[in-house]
């Protein structure tokens, strides 16, 4: 679900992950035409990123318990 809100409006994106600046600076970006692309880029791996860090903190919980 996320990905698709990743690439139809990179910006929203964003702000489910807790990154409301990258957000406003995303949507900057996004309002040209040719800006689209590298925001949906943009979005897409900091997504990639997002999941990772996720895995990572859960894997580190479950060493700790």
């Amino acid at each position: 679900m996320r990905l698709i809100l990743a690439l139809l409006l990179p910006w929203v994106q964003f702000f489910t992950i807790g990154r409301p600046v990258a957000g406003i600076i995303c949507l900057i970006l996004q309002i040209t035409l040719i800006g689209w692309l590298p925001a949906t880029i943009w979005s897409v791996y900091a997504l990639s990123q997002y999941k990772t860090d996720q895995k990572i903190e859960a894997a580190l919980g479950e060493k700790d318990s």
